[in-house]
């Protein structure tokens, strides 16, 4: 499996884990909410939606027509729903754990950065951890190369070199602030005391409850 198809895969879970979906809007929330995805294309998502019900992470339903029935048109498919199913929502969930170096790099950051909701902190924080080191080694190797080439480079590609460093630079600053806030928030509540939480709003009528000042 190839890294991209493998971005693909994961982004297409983690939307499919928020709700049923089928293609097109599937590809309106790769396009619209994850824009690293824009490059895509039905003739990469559907293979994709394929191998993932083979493998039985996803399931097929033909879609709910809440409107007046129509008489169908000759050699129209039937929209099709992707459901995610229990080994599917696993899976995900086995991804999302993952904090390696792959997390780290460009494409692959912007997809789980965009799932980052859904990811616990200590996760969200090596990959932000990772993230940071690897484009500070980055920018280090722009600066030595900038330093031996400058004399050889015409105005144009110097300043292109130093929009790239800027750009690395603004990117590492962002990171900064994003590990601060995350060092600085509060801890996490275990699942099931969330759980209990909630079910103690719904019954306040949606208020939170009230708590006691120290």
């Amino acid at each position: 499996m190839s890294k991209r198809s493998g971005i693909l895969e994961f982004a297409v879970l983690g939307l499919l884990r928020e709700s049923p979906m089928h293609g097109y809007e599937l590809r309106k929330r790769l396009n619209t909410s994850l824009g690293v995805f824009r490059a895509f294309s039905y003739g990469s998502l559907y293979p994709c939606l394929k191998t993932l019900v083979t493998l039985g992470w996803l399931i097929e339903e033909p879609a709910v027509d809440s409107g007046p029935p129509a008489a169908p048109l000759a050699g129209r498919r039937a929209k099709i729903v992707y459901r995610l199913t229990a080994a599917g929502k696993e899976h995900f969930e086995e991804l999302l754990a993952h904090s390696g170096p792959d997390a780290w790099e460009d494409e692959h950051f912007a997809a789980r950065f965009a799932f980052f909701g859904q990811t616990s902190k200590d996760v969200r924080m090596r990959v932000l951890e990772g993230r940071r080191s690897r484009l500070e080694e980055r920018l280090e190797k722009m600066r030595a190369s900038l330093v031996r080439t400058r004399e050889r480079l015409d105005d144009y590609t110097l300043e292109l070199q130093r929009h790239g460093m800027e750009s690395v630079e603004r990117e590492v600053r962002w990171l900064n602030e994003l590990i601060e806030t995350e060092r600085a928030g509060r801890t996490e509540r275990p699942a099931d005391e969330r759980d209990d939480n909630d079910n103690t709003n719904q019954e306040n009528g949606g208020r939170p409850e009230a708590r006691g000042t120290a």
